[in-house]
């Protein structure tokens, strides 16, 4: 394969298995697209898949599984901690061997209308496929979840979708088509239940609170788990390492008193973002988590 496009689909689904499977059948549907890791989880009520190939064969098995998922999924009775504003709910695309930023684009665009077209479900593009100012960051475009672009389309003239109608679809809502460089989900757990710390925590760590480049966090409560979480993206592990902000976490957990119960990487790390982590990190991590080592296993 010349052109490598690797992309990263989060799906508004972690409950029903039949569901996450069916989303796993359509993607694995179509030759010369590669799954190379998946997760689900039930407090987030989220499932996220990592798929590798080409442009057009990726983009077509991003509309297969989002078929399924709009068939499946009605937002309307959709429950979860994650912020979220559609079925399907972010699909970022990321270059790697061979492609670029630009062929990334291009297949965001025609994947956002083909949502469109096929599935009438609209779409923002984001990230540096962003037509607008307002839509780059993808926090921005999911302030107040859902409800509240229900709330308030199609008056709020920013706050519109790029492609599509100007109001979310009735049950699969709105979707997030972007493009991206590598980003690092990496979730530490917590032995309080007390939410408040999570958060505060998360707002110590994260760039726009002050505190780590490059680091976004939020404290979510994991109630089937009798946990909370800081959920951290690292969007620029050369920024900042992702040790560093593990470290910045473990200080400020042992300076309230409490514990790190573990933690859990979502989706694949690169070999160089672990390259000068102590050693006892590294191990934390296993070697199918490594995206050149999966690369490897299939072939590419």
């Amino acid at each position: 394969m010349k052109n490598l496009i690797e992309c990263v689909p989060n799906f508004s689904e972690g409950r029903n298995i039949d569901t996450i499977q069916a989303i796993e059948r359509e993607i694995k549907s179509v030759e010369g697209v590669f799954l190379v890791d998946q997760s689900s989880d039930i407090d987030h009520n989220r499932s996220v898949f990592t798929l590798i190939g080409e442009d057009v064969a990726v983009g077509e098995a991003i509309l297969r599984a989002a078929t399924t998922v709009v068939k499946r999924v009605d937002m309307s009775f959709h429950q979860g901690v994650h912020p979220r504003i559609g079925a399907v709910d972010v699909v970022p695309f990321i270059p790697l061997r061979g492609a670029n930023h630009e062929d990334c684009i291009r297949l965001a665009a025609r994947t956002a209308e083909r949502l469109w077209n096929e599935l009438e479900v609209p779409s923002y593009l984001y990230g540096l496929a962003a037509q607008k100012v307002s839509h780059c960051r993808l926090e921005n475009l999911r302030r107040g979840g859902l409800e509240e672009l229900i709330e308030v389309l199609p008056d709020a003239i920013e706050r519109r979708p790029d492609v599509g109608s100007l109001v979310p679809h009735p049950t699969a809502g709105v979707c997030a088509v972007g493009v991206r460089n590598f980003l690092i989900a990496y979730n530490v757990e917590l032995t309080t239940q007390d939410l408040s710390i999570a958060q505060k925590i998360a707002r110590f760590v994260r760039e726009s609170s002050g505190g780590l480049p490059a680091v976004k966090a939020l404290g979510l409560a994991m109630t089937d788990r009798g946990r909370t979480q800081v959920s951290v993206n690292l969007t620029d592990f050369r920024q900042t390492a992702l040790h560093t902000v593990f470290e910045m976490i473990q200080a400020e957990t042992a300076r309230l008193g409490i514990e790190i119960a573990g933690t859990e990487l979502i989706g694949l790390i690169p070999q160089e973002a672990l390259r000068d982590a102590p050693k006892e990190f590294q191990k934390t991590f296993h070697r199918n988590q490594i995206l050149e080592n999966r690369l490897k296993e299939v072939d590419l």
